[in-house]
C-alpha cells in the first residue's frame, strides 16, 4: 500500500460524500431505507471522529418516478421537474429521519449552477454550508431539479459533488457508486480489464478507460466520476470512487484502508476567487489570443493585454467570467473581463495606451488582470 493510499482519507478533516441514484433508490425501486440508514450511521461515526461531512445525494427524480408510477425516465423538462418535486419530499424526509436516529441534525440545500456562477451567491452558499458544519448540522445537497433548465444545470450530481468540494475547500470527495471503482476497460465487456487502485486525478488516460452511463436510472457513468475527480483536484481535493454497498466503506476509508479507486490531487488548494472562476460551467463569451500572449500567460503569469487579442466571441459584460483561447480554440485560461464584449472588439490588437482614444475612457490597462485570472488544466 502506498503512503498516499493510507493517508489521504485518513488525514481528511472535511469530506464530501456523493451517492448515486441507483444506490439511493435500489435501481429505481424506491428509496432504499436500509442503505440510507447505513450510510447515515457511517456519517455519524465520521462526525464523532471530529470530521466535517457534507452529503450530496441523487435520487429525487428516481423516487418521484416511482411515486408517480413511471417506469422510464421522462424526456420532457416539465415532467422531470414534476418528478423531482414529488421525490424531493421523500428524499429529504428519509435523510432527516435516519440522520436524527444517529444523533445528527440535518439541513436540505438545493443548488443550481446559477447559485455558483454569481460571485455573491457563491459566497452566500459557501457561508451557509460552513455555518451548518460549525453548528454540527450535516448538509444534504441535491441539484434543484424542480427549477433547473439546461442554462443553469450542473449536468449530473458527480459534477455537483466536485463543485461542492471546491466550494467548501474539502480535503476529499468520496463518490459511492454501483461499481467497485475504475477498471482499465469495462469489465462487463472485456475480461482482460484490470482494476485501477490508484492514479493521478486529471490523468488523460483515465478518461480513455471510462465507459458510458451504466444505468437507466441515473445520468452519470464512470466518465462523469473521472471528470468530477479532475475538477475536485483543482482545489486540492483527492477523490475515491468506491462501491456504495461495501460494508463500512466510509469508516474504513477514513481509517486508511484501500477501498475502491483513489484519484490523488496533484495541486494545492486554490484561492476561493480563482476556484470560483475555474468552476464556471457556462461562460458568456471568450477572447482568442496570439502565441505571444499564450506564452506570457503560461510562462510569466502575466495579465492579458488587449494587444495580444485577435478575436472576441459572445456578449459578455464587464466583470463576467470569460474564456481565453489559443489559436486552435483550446482554453488557456479564464478570468474576469475588465471590458464588455463590444469594447473588447474595439481593443483587439491595440496597445493599452490607445484605450482612452478608442473607448472615450480607460478603466484598466489590461483586458484581464493576472490577479483575476486562472490557468486551465
Amino acid at each position: 500500500m502506498t503512503p498516499s493510499t493510507s493517508t489521504v482519507l485518513r488525514d481528511a478533516r472535511r469530506i464530501v460524500v456523493k451517492v448515486g441514484s441507483s444506490l439511493v433508490t435500489n435501481e429505481g425501486r424506491g428509496l432504499d431505507e436500509q442503505a440510507i440508514g447505513e450510510w447515515c450511521r457511517q456519517l455519524s461515526v465520521l462526525v464523532c471522529d471530529g470530521r466535517e461531512v457534507i452529503m450530496v445525494s441523487s435520487g429525487a427524480i428516481a423516487e418521484g418516478m416511482k411515486r408517480l408510477g413511471w417506469t422510464t425516465r421522462p424526456q420532457e423538462l416539465h415532467e422531470l421537474q414534476a418528478a423531482a418535486a414529488v421525490g424531493q419530499m421523500g428524499l429529504a424526509q428519509m435523510y432527516e429521519t435516519k440522520l436524527r436516529e444517529n444523533g445528527l441534525g440535518s439541513a436540505q440545500v438545493l443548488l443550481t449552477h446559477a447559485d455558483l456562477a454569481d460571485r455573491e451567491r457563491y459566497l452566500n452558499a459557501r457561508s451557509t454550508l460552513l455555518t451548518l458544519l460549525t453548528h454540527g448540522v450535516l448538509p444534504v445537497i441535491n441539484e434543484n431539479d424542480t427549477v433547473v433548465n439546461d442554462e443553469i444545470k450542473f449536468g449530473d450530481n458527480d459534477t455537483l459533488g466536485a463543485l461542492v468540494a471546491n466550494l467548501v475547500e474539502a480535503d476529499a470527495l468520496i463518490i459511492l457508486t454501483d461499481q467497485k471503482g475504475l477498471y482499465t476497460a469495462d469489465p462487463r465487456r472485456d475480461p482482460t480489464a484490470t482494476f485501477v487502485h490508484e492514479a493521478s486525478a486529471g490523468d488523460a488516460k483515465l478518461e480513455e478507460m471510462a465507459g458510458g452511463a451504466g444505468s437507466s436510472i441515473g445520468k452519470g457513468g464512470m466518465i462523469t466520476k473521472i471528470l468530477a475527480a479532475k475538477r475536485a483536484a483543482g482545489s486540492g481535493a483527492s477523490t475515491v470512487i468506491a462501491w456504495g454497498r461495501e460494508p463500512d466503506a466510509l469508516v474504513r476509508l477514513t481509517q486508511g484502508e484501500a477501498i475502491g479507486t483513489l484519484l490523488v490531487a496533484q495541486t494545492q488548494k486554490q484561492q476561493a476567487r480563482k476556484q470560483w472562476m475555474a468552476d464556471h460551467l457556462q461562460l458568456r463569451g471568450s477572447v482568442t489570443v496570439d502565441e505571444g500572449a499564450v506564452s506570457k500567460l503560461k510562462g510569466e503569469g502575466s495579465s492579458l493585454l488587449p494587444i495580444g487579442m485577435t478575436g472576441v466571441v459572445g456578449d459578455f459584460s464587464r466583470g463576467e467570467v470569460i474564456a481565453i483561447l489559443d489559436g486552435q480554440g483550446q482554453e488557456v485560461a479564464r478570468g474576469l473581463a475588465n471590458y464588455a464584449a463590444a469594447e473588447a472588439r474595439l481593443l483587439c490588437r491595440k496597445p493599452s495606451g490607445q484605450m482612452a482614444e478608442l473607448l472615450g475612457y480607460a478603466a484598466e490597462p489590461e483586458m484581464v488582470h493576472r490577479d483575476n485570472l486562472v490557468l486551465s488544466k
